[in-house]
């Protein structure tokens, strides 16, 4: 098995490509923000951003406007002391990045063991260099990226876009914005949330379509 791969630069200019590369760009922009704060090059390129949502639809509008304008008004320093108080802390993080404490109120739980299988099936499985277990949501954005952008259309397709959406993004991603948003120090990514939630409502709403 292998890990999802590596995202490659992540492109802020307004896209030119077809709408799943949007997709894919946008999953792997939020999961290098859920993952650690953003460094000084990430910042710039968020300098130079169109303002305009990097992908087609007016519900993104606003959220990505008021991400980018976070983006602009952080230094490097303030996102890391942010990104440490939300998601490190001492013994207990004031607000968890992982699927299974969303689902069953517990870490390394039945979720993530079902996640494992179903990553399995897909031939994909844990980074061992990475100290997060696979229920990070930076992991299941990567993952949905893969599943988007990746070159095997056996498993990179729709049907596994939904599938995987529906059991292990759609059941628990909202829960963390609802946290990050309720914490008082939470400034950036108080604005990467809502950017999320938006984002995840957009995916779901495009979902029902494929259902109905």
């Amino acid at each position: 098995m292998s890990a999802p791969p590596t995202p490659a630069p992540i492109s802020l200019a307004a896209p030119e490509d077809a709408e799943e590369t949007a997709r894919a760009e946008l999953y792997g922009l939020l999961a290098a923000l859920w993952l650690a704060p953003p460094d000084e090059a990430l910042l710039r390129q968020f300098g130079v951003a169109v303002t305009q949502a990097p992908e087609p639809g007016g519900h993104l509008e606003r959220p990505w406007h008021d991400l980018v304008a976070a983006m602009r008004g952080a230094t490097a320093g303030e996102a890391q002391e942010e990104f440490d108080a939300l998601f490190l802390g001492v013994g207990r993080p004031d607000v968890f990045a992982y699927g299974s404490f969303y689902l069953s109120g517990a870490l390394n739980d039945r979720p993530l063991a079902q996640l494992r299988t179903d990553l399995a099936v897909l031939g994909l499985g844990r980074d061992e260099a990475r100290m997060e277990t696979e229920d990070h949501v930076a992991y299941v954005f990567e993952v949905m990226r893969y599943l988007i952008a990746g070159d095997d259309a056996g498993t990179c397709n729709l049907e596994q876009q939904r599938r995987f959406f529906r059991t292990h993004v759609q059941t628990w991603v909202e829960r963390l914005c609802d946290a990050v948003q309720a914490h008082p120090r939470a400034q950036l990514w108080r604005a990467v949330a809502v950017f999320t939630r938006v984002f995840i409502e957009v995916e779901t709403q495009g979902f029902d379509l494929l259902e109905a």
